[in-house]
């Protein structure tokens, strides 16, 4: 199976690469994107993935988009669309040469050619704008009024819904859909407010424990430029400090093909209204701009959920205490409804830094106290974990762009007075060659909440390593992308019962000759280190494992209404040992996007095969607007998802999908009680947006 697969892969790319391509355009496929979101939930199962900040930023973007003209180089770091470098040259273009004339002037930037030109198009623009300052009245009624509903549910049930709730507590005694509904006002990128509401499957709406109807509400208001105050955020929002090790509550990336893309931009204050019920702060915070200097300052308290324990005694005493936080924000059995908002949270902290010219330096700090102390079990490797009711982080960053090369970092202390580094470089060899480096070193004590740092591990813990990448185009068709990174663990950690070195290495290669066809070919080989006992032995074995992956994928255009992508990867899993494993993947999407009629869709399907869940493969899913998946693939099956969507008229947009696994030969999907009786699993959704 796996050989047909593979050879009708080479068969099609081969005659699309041979054949003449069509000449009209369609804006290409932002493959990095994809693969850096497939790498987050590779590496983090639980990474939160609610976030679509960023999908709303490139939303907005699209409708209202940056004058390269006018915008001040910290407003394109913040589209985080561009380079360091390339911010820089072309902020030294514009002061030497003036404004530009046409988009595609870009070409005589160093460092912009036509494939980034094609990429950022449509968020960019040259046009002058006539509206550069606006008054109070205006951003009040002048914006975008946006009101969306979405709806998922799973057509098979579960047995958490079909337990029977006389004879057990552990069952879902909500409905099962998954309901999500938001209000935003939008004007331009200056003033912000809304509010959200979300249930998941399984949680009760407007009756038992949920009367209120939603399980999770969230109302923010953020405005921007209003004088000397750059930010005012009332609500719900996040912060964005340094690189990460104090804290880092938006989406960022890790390592991928984009070598270049391993520093935090970001502004300090973002407003927050996604469905996630974890990586916010609710309060107020307020960022002042004078001249060179900018200040933040902000303060938060919310109810987050937790494993509660009380002492000796059944009412809350002073011995009461929390083992851990919950992060899933699921509320549909007893116990997980019982450790809703059981833990008080009070954070606050700030900012303080200094701008000029291509020079940054700054000062954070963050506190948190609870209610109750934090305690965790005592395994070993919950020696250094974080603990107690009161803990702080502290830390300085900078940023120097000298020419051609780019210095940035981080130095972090914690409250317990541990230490942690994160350091960069980013150089412009040629106009053609690029490369990166980032050293990090966090102690084994060094703990903090809501960080995302440029780490292997998932927290800002325990961590050192060196990782170096390089991006060469040796003309305008061919780009080469490359990676090592090597890094070690001096303590130990969850399923690993002894310090561990791990690597890293990534080759890809890509191939567009126009713009109609593009095709990567990536090379990807890890070795981490778990705990291997299949002897059960007394003491489990430390055992370094090996993975290796080879990946091809292409996407070519046949009008621009139409376009085929497809994908073939095969992954090897400790291959040279007794039991190596294998896995196999392979999809086709054609994508229907006319410029000018009202309906667009997508549809893919899959066909995956490993030999276990070691072996496991993922893949991201387009979906509806503002929203993506990236299922994980194991054992063997079919895969098939569809999507439409109508625009009804200027104002009112409608959006279907339908997903579906097929498991041959299975007798259940799913464990616990989202287990399912049967060998498919049928997801559909649909959404609905109206703009007033």
């Amino acid at each position: 199976m796996r050989a047909i697969f593979i050879a009708f892969f080479l068969f099609i790319t081969t005659q699309l690469c041979l054949g003449q391509p069509p000449t009209k355009q369609q804006e290409p496929t932002n493959s990095n994107t994809e693969q850096q979101l497939e790498n987050i939930t590779e590496n983090s199962e639980d990474e939160n993935t609610e976030d679509d900040f960023y999908l709303q930023q490139l939303s907005t973007l699209q409708k209202n988009p940056i004058n390269i003209n006018n915008a001040s180089a910290e407003e394109l770091k913040q589209t985080r669309l561009f380079s360091v470098f390339q911010i820089n040259n072309l902020v030294n273009y514009r002061n030497i040469l003036g404004k530009l004339i046409d988009m595609y002037e870009l070409q005589a930037v160093p460092g912009f050619d036509i494939a980034t030109i094609q990429k950022v198009r449509p968020y960019i623009t040259v046009n002058e704008n006539a509206d550069l300052i606006n008054t109070i009245a205006d951003r009040l009624k002048n914006g975008n009024h946006v009101l969306l509903f979405r709806a998922t549910q799973v057509l098979e049930k579960s047995k958490g819904f079909l337990a029977n709730p006389a004879t057990t507590k552990n069952y879902y005694p909500g409905s099962a859909q998954r309901i999500f509904m938001r209000y935003r006002y939008n004007y331009k990128n200056n003033l912000q407010y809304g509010f959200v509401g979300e249930k998941d499957a399984g949680e009760q709406f407007f009756k038992d424990t949920q009367k209120s109807g939603f399980d999770f509400y969230s109302a923010h208001f953020f405005a921007r430029n209003i004088g000397i105050v750059k930010s005012l955020a009332v609500g719900d929002y996040t912060v964005n400090l340094g690189q990460g090790l104090t804290s880092w509550m938006s989406l960022a990336f890790k390592k991928g093909p984009d070598v270049l893309a391993t520093k935090r931009e970001a502004s300090v204050l973002n407003p927050y209204n996604s469905a996630g019920e974890i990586f916010f702060h609710r309060g107020v915070g307020v960022t002042l701009k004078k001249k060179n200097i900018e200040t933040t300052l902000f303060a938060s308290y919310k109810k987050i959920d937790a494993n509660f324990d009380r002492g000796l005694d059944t009412l809350q005493t002073q011995d009461d205490f929390v083992t851990s936080f919950q992060t899933s924000g699921f509320h549909r059995t007893a116990s997980e409804a019982a450790d809703k908002g059981v833990q008080r949270q009070l954070a606050f902290g700030g900012n303080i830094s200094y701008n000029k010219n291509n020079y940054h330096f700054g000062l954070n700090a963050v506190q948190y106290n609870f209610k109750y102390p934090l305690v965790k079990s005592n395994e070993p490797y919950n020696f250094y974990a974080l603990a107690g009711s009161n803990f702080g982080n502290y830390s300085a960053d900078y940023s120097v762009t000298k020419n051609n090369l780019h210095f940035f970092g981080e130095v972090a202390i914690s409250s317990k007075a541990y230490l942690a580094t994160i350091n960069g470089l980013l150089i412009s060899v040629a106009n053609n060659v690029d490369m990166s480096f980032v050293y990090r070193n966090i102690s084994k004590g060094y703990q903090a909440l809501y960080t995302n740092t440029f780490t292997e591990s998932s927290t800002a813990s325990n961590e050192k390593g060196l990782f170096s990448g390089i991006s060469i185009k040796p003309n305008n068709a061919w780009k080469i992308d490359a990676y090592v990174d090597f890094y070690k663990f001096p303590w130990l950690k969850f399923r690993v019962n002894a310090p561990t070195v791990g690597k890293d290495h990534l080759l890809q290669i890509t191939y567009k000759p126009s713009k109609v066809f593009e095709i990567y070919t990536r090379l990807k080989s890890e070795t981490k280190s778990i705990n291997s006992n299949p002897n059960a032995l007394a003491l489990s074995p430390v055992i370094a494992i090996p993975k290796q992956s080879w990946r091809s994928q292409f996407t070519y255009k046949f009008s621009t209404a139409i376009a085929l992508r497809s994908r073939v990867e095969v992954l090897w899993f400790d291959r040279k040992s007794d039991n190596p494993e294998n896995g196999f993947l392979m999809y086709a999407d054609v994508i229907f996007k006319p410029a000018l009629k009202p309906f667009s869709g997508n549809i893919r399907v899959q066909y995956f095969e490993t030999d276990s869940y070691n072996s496991r493969l993922y893949a991201y899913e387009n979906d509806v607007l503002y929203s993506y998946s990236i299922p994980v693939f194991y054992e063997t099956g079919y895969r098939y998802y569809l999507n439409v969507n109508y625009d009804i008229n200027k104002k009112l947009s409608l959006w279907g999908r339908i997903a579906q696994t097929l498991s041959p030969g299975k007798k259940s999907i799913g464990s616990g009680l989202d287990e399912i009786s049967g060998n498919h699993r049928t997801e559909v959704k649909f959404q609905a947006m109206y703009r007033f």
